[in-house]
């Protein structure tokens, strides 16, 4: 049989032509009806507008990238001169499977949702979402930067969705006071849909992302059909009254503290809109107490405690602050320290002035906040801006001493101010910005200026180019300076304090200046990133130099270091039989000093897999050869860091299902010790409006090198002069984080969190660090060398050469078994738009003793014996907007 290849090529563009047909074609606009009859948000869909045809052109994303979606879904859009108006009708054939998760506002749970993005602006690169479940449950928050959001942001719209014999309905309406927009006779702005169907883990969009691309509001749709509206002067005020009663352990003799304390209090909340570009945001006389308590922790480190920030004020509308990662969609890390330029726990944080010895004390948990403002939005069409200003109030200690009462100053009053300015170009090719922070004390105490930086400023300067027309490859940057000024003896302390060590022996490039009043420094970091496709790639290279600080309004862990990485990888998103997608990567990265010291190096594997049944498997795996350590002996000389190898494993199973579990297991190997830590979080959901999670954790640490401390010995002459004291150490914490999430309506919800930790250290085989550059030690007992427990146990007695020259040295037993059990429940009640109710109650309990052994029942049972903290909260709010 011959074949003619006219038939061939007619046969291959027909198969084209209904592959075509069989894919869904996106659209290009929405258009919005305007409005006159009066609208019911009760998800009926009864009102006139909902009656013609809806946009029905969505496509899969998940599972089945580029399909046609298993469920039609309809949409539509309408405005009046006060709000924007959505509806959806979700067909489904199959309505009694639709998954009903009922949840607090912005719980993130699988079930079936309709989501609606918009970008009023048009900018292409920011907006909001609104989202809305099957059980009515409410998400909203912000979108930026292109590909990310953040549900910090909490609207004040209305949304009801309704389950009905051939699926579901959703209806809402947001007002154009909660949204902001530059004022137009006709407006174009950019809209996107999308639709979650639980049951079959499936997202359908108007405009999808493909999963090996980037980019999400620079694929929106146009809206077009709003006329003739114009942005409202937006003034919205939230007034609230506050009762807080704290019960306590009173010490007996205390005259500060008789175990109960009263709080009551008044102020105000408020948001004015300032044109159609930027918004105030205000507070007057500010509760600025958060709702969920801090986890315990046990810190032996020379790093402080990050903490996340909690409170809305500061948390809404945080990522317009950002810095530094503007452009990329992916910023790798390996042993990089990110400096937080803005750490807002810094504002309102705990006293920083010392006091003299005493017997009673009575001190505020944290510097009062005197007001707070906060602008952000947009000028000049294009520039993006925020800005903070806060001023703390000068806080006092009450001592009592042998009888006598005195008072001491123990935080100045302190002004903290944010600037940040931001702007992208040529659809978001390029970008720059710009960033200061500023603080300054004002003292009335000159004891207190020895102990607390005057004036902190930093500077910063940030930005991204792609480089090519397609968007695939972009680098992005920043460079940041610091200035610290303070009195000669504050500067010197910061110097030698844990966050710089001037003092290392050695040190050519950087030395302790006593005379120093001030103390500046450097930082940047630059980034390449492979932005789409299949195959992945990522590299970076930053320096913080040894005197860059960023603490009195910002956060950061290590200075003087120059850090680098490459990371290349690949992932299939095609589903197959055996998998739903997968991924590796690879990487190899190292860290040096300003003196040249190689302080880290290694080399890393990533493997993840879904398979077909939405089980999840990751492993992880790095090596680290020898390298320097210019830490541990805490501002001594540098320290061996022998060869470590790290294991991670992670599974996790079917988040449709009633019962959920991940599962995870870390062990690291070498180093100078061992560590192991697992855990278990397991899900429960017995009904649609109840989330019961527990998360029972076991670590283990062995330590062969365990900071003890430092003395003067004129002999150690290897060590300049001091003994750096370690210990053989073994650490065993049990911990657990337990919540429960009951959910009685979308407007009503109750919260319970516990967290018992128990964490015992056992310290043995004192010993002092022999020669720099070694892990070699002298241990204690052993030789001519003698150690000494006291008779009651509290403490060790050490000489390096017994009957020698070298003089003794006394410390602490450092042995510990601590026991915390922290909580609270809260009710939380809107009872109309905006306007919420709030009962919390707290409770913590706390023990120690100098017991290194790990005693589980000895320990549960300390920890019911424990009187306990108890604190009650009321807060009612009420939104008025005019």
């Amino acid at each position: 049989m011959r074949i003619r290849w006219s038939q061939v090529v007619l046969c291959m563009l027909g198969c084209f032509a209904y592959l075509q047909s069989q894919t869904p074609t996106p659209p290009t606009k929405i258009s919005a009806e305007r409005i006159r009859e009066a609208m019911t948000i009760d998800g009926n869909l009864l009102e006139q507008a909902w009656q013609g045809p809806g946009l029905t052109n969505f496509t899969q994303r998940l599972p089945n990238e580029g399909a046609p979606p298993s469920q039609k879904t309809e949409v539509w859009l309408a405005y009046d001169d006060e709000a924007l108006y959505v509806a959806a009708r979700m067909h489904d054939t199959a309505p009694d499977s639709i998954i009903q998760v009922l949840g607090r506002r912005d719980a993130d749970m699988t079930a079936d949702w309709l989501k609606f993005y918009i970008d009023p602006y048009h900018d292409r690169r920011s907006g909001f979402y609104f989202n809305l479940s099957a059980a009515g449950t409410m998400q909203d928050g912000t979108l930026y930067n292109d590909d990310w959001d953040d549900d910090s942001w909490d609207g004040v719209w209305e949304g009801r969705a309704r389950i009905g014999k051939d699926g579901w309905t959703a209806e809402m309406r947001i007002p154009f006071s909660q949204l902001r927009f530059h004022p137009a006779e006709k407006y174009v702005w950019g809209a996107n849909f999308s639709r979650s169907i639980g049951r079959a883990i499936e997202k359908d969009y108007l405009v999808y992302t493909p999963q090996k691309e980037s980019g999400f509001v620079s694929r929106f749709i146009d809206v077009i059909g709003i006329e003739k509206i114009a942005p409202p002067m937006n003034i919205e005020v939230l007034p609230y009254v506050t009762s807080r009663a704290e019960y306590s352990q009173r010490p007996h003799g205390d005259p500060f503290n008789d175990g109960s304390k009263y709080s009551p209090g008044i102020g105000a909340d408020f948001k004015i809109a300032l044109g159609s570009g930027l918004t105030l945001n205000g507070t007057i006389n500010p509760d600025f107490g958060q709702v969920e308590v801090d986890p315990a922790v046990v810190n032996l480190s020379d790093v402080e405690t990050f903490y996340q920030e909690k409170r809305p004020f500061f948390v809404e509308g945080a990522n317009v602050f950002q810095f530094g990662q503007g452009g990329s969609n992916n910023f790798w890390g390996f042993n990089w320290g990110n400096p937080n330029f803005i750490y807002s726990r810094r504002i309102g944080r705990a006293p920083q002035g010392g006091i003299p010895s005493h017997d009673f004390v009575d001190m505020p948990l944290g510097t009062h906040i005197l007001g707070a403002g906060k602008i952000t939005g947009k000028v000049g069409g294009d520039w993006n801006v925020g800005m903070i200003h806060a001023a703390t109030s000068r806080e006092y200690a009450n001592i009592q001493t042998s009888g006598r009462q005195e008072e001491f100053e123990i935080e100045p009053l302190t002004y903290y101010g944010v600037g940040r300015v931001q702007r992208d170009f040529d659809d978001g090719r390029q970008g720059i910005g710009f960033l200061t922070t500023f603080t300054n004390r004002f003292f009335s105490d000159g004891r207190l200026q020895d102990a607390i930086n005057s004036r902190a400023l930093v500077g910063g300067i940030d930005g991204w180019q792609f480089l090519d027309s397609a968007k695939t490859y972009v680098v992005t940057g920043w460079g940041a300076f610091t200035s610290v000024s303070g009195s000669q003896s504050r500067i010197t302390s910061l110097q030698r304090g844990s966050r710089h060590y001037f003092q290392r022996p050695g040190l050519s490039q950087f030395q302790v200046d006593s005379g120093a009043t001030s103390l500046s420094g450097y930082a940047a970091r630059f980034t390449l990133n492979k932005q789409k496709g299949a195959m992945q790639l990522n590299a970076a290279v930053g320096l913080i130099s040894p005197g860059f600080d960023v603490d009195d309004l910002g956060f950061s862990w290590r200075t003087d270091v120059v850090n680098y990485h490459i990371v290349s990888g690949y992932k299939w998103t095609d589903r197959t039989e055996f998998y739903n997608n997968v991924r590796f990567d690879v990487a190899a990265f190292g860290s040096n000093d300003f003196g040249g010291n190689k302080t880290w190096q290694g080399y890393f594997f990533r493997g993840n897999i879904e398979f077909p049944n939405f089980y999840e498997f990751s492993l992880i795996q790095a090596y680290n050869p020898y390298t320097i350590d210019t830490r541990s002996t805490r501002g001594g000389p540098p320290m061996l860091n022998p060869i470590g190898r790290e294991w991670d494993i992670n599974v996790g199973t079917d988040s449709r299902k009633s019962v959920v579990m991940n599962m995870f297991a870390f062990t690291y190997l070498g180093g100078g010790g061992e560590q192991f830590q697992g855990g278990l979080e397991i899900e429960f959901k017995p009904l649609p409006n109840i989330l019961l999670s527990l998360g029972p954790d076991f670590g283990r640490n062995l330590n062969q090198a365990q900071w003890v401390g430092s003395y003067s010995d004129p002999t150690a002459v290897q060590t300049d002069g001091t003994r750096y004291v370690f210990a053989d150490f073994d650490q065993k914490t049990i911990s657990a984080n337990i919540r429960l999430n009951w959910t009685f309506s979308p407007q009503l919800s109750l919260q319970f969190f516990l967290q018992p930790l128990l964490s015992s250290g056992n310290y043995r085989d004192f010993k002092h660090f022999a020669k720099p550059r070694t892990f070699e030690f002298g241990t204690y007992g052993s030789g001519s060398s003698t150690i000494t427990l006291n008779q009651d146990g509290t403490g060790y007695s050490v000489d390096a050469d017994g009957a020698g020259p070298a003089p003794g040295y006394s410390f602490s037993n450092p042995n510990f078994s601590f026991a915390s059990l922290r909580g609270n429940a809260v009710l939380r009640w809107e009872y109309r738009p905006g306007s919420a109710l709030y009962l919390v109650w707290t409770q913590t309990r706390s023990d120690n003793e100098s017991v290194g052994e790990f005693r589980f029942g000895r320990s549960m049972n300390r920890l019911w014996e424990i009187k306990p903290d108890n604190i009650f909260m009321l807060k009612f709010t009420y939104w008025w907007s005019p």
